[in-house]
């Protein structure tokens, strides 16, 4: 990747647009919650920072320094990876080629684990907008105040030594008992969220569904979107409806690598 320029005084970092990427399609595929578009420009907080990220025809305009962007967020975008070859293995099974029209160029976010957690907790039986709101909410309340109107993520070790009384700000109802048992069971080191890569998928999400509320659903989005399992994949209503009309044996064994990215073309 080329850089094309870097001004020093506003700390901005301007790169060479990366093969096979889409701004809009990764931060608006659901995966995340904290982003918002205005004027052109993504907005939103990740890795504990405020981030601003403008796309352009051939180039990706970030509010920060080289150096920053090469230490945390090449990875946070998996750019390392080449979804260009991966979508041509996807695609050479005719069912996945009219997917990949609307969701070509997603990419798979490197997310903080307790975040990630917290966040597809709260995701349940929701809606975005709603969702969005308990987040910021729960970030404002209780998170590090960042400028600009942003906060970060509270730290486990604040959720865990909240009461159920502080969270009814949040107004997220039976949510409220999952994410404390969460942040107690993360806390205390009950449940592990620094998991070995090479432990299965299924030993993955049995430490996961430890806490109370976390299904198969719920543990396979953190695996995904936070922990680098692309062998993990969600699975929804509407991705089991789909499932029976075009997979109904399962998903391909060449495939199953891919699994967490095949979920996003087919959702």
């Amino acid at each position: 990747m080329t850089v094309l320029q870097k001004e020093k005084i506003t700390d901005k970092y301007i790169m060479e647009k990366p093969d096979f990427f889409s701004l809009d399609r990764t931060l608006d595929c659901g995966q995340c919650f904290r982003f918002e578009k205005k004027d052109g420009i993504w907005q939103g907080v990740a890795l504990g920072r405020v981030i601003k990220i403008k796309e352009n025809e051939h180039t990706l305009e970030f509010n920060m320094s080289k150096e920053e962007f090469e230490k945390d967020f090449f990875h946070y975008f998996d750019l390392g990876r080449d979804y260009r070859k991966i979508d041509s293995i996807l695609t050479a099974d005719r069912r996945f080629k009219k997917a990949s029209e609307y969701a070509a160029g997603i990419h798979i976010l490197n997310q903080e684990p307790f975040e990630t957690l917290c966040s597809f907790i709260i995701s349940q039986n929701n809606n975005i907008p709603r969702i969005k709101g308990i987040i910021r909410r729960f970030c404002e309340g209780f998170g590090r105040p960042l400028g600009e109107g942003e906060y970060a993520f509270p730290e486990v070790s604040a959720v865990a030594s909240m009461k159920a009384e502080d969270f009814a700000p949040l107004r997220a109802g039976f949510r409220v008992k999952y994410l404390m048992d969460a942040a107690k069971k993360v806390y205390e080191g009950e449940v592990n969220l620094n998991l070995p890569a090479d432990i299965s998928l299924e030993q993955a999400e049995e430490e996961l569904c430890k806490i109370k509320g976390v299904g198969k659903k719920v543990a396979d989005c953190v695996l995904l979107f936070s922990m680098g399992r692309m062998d993990s994949f969600p699975s929804d209503v509407w991705i089991k409806r789909v499932m029976a009309e075009l997979f109904p044996e399962g998903l391909d064994g060449k495939f199953v690598p891919y699994a967490g990215i095949a979920q996003q073309y087919l959702y």
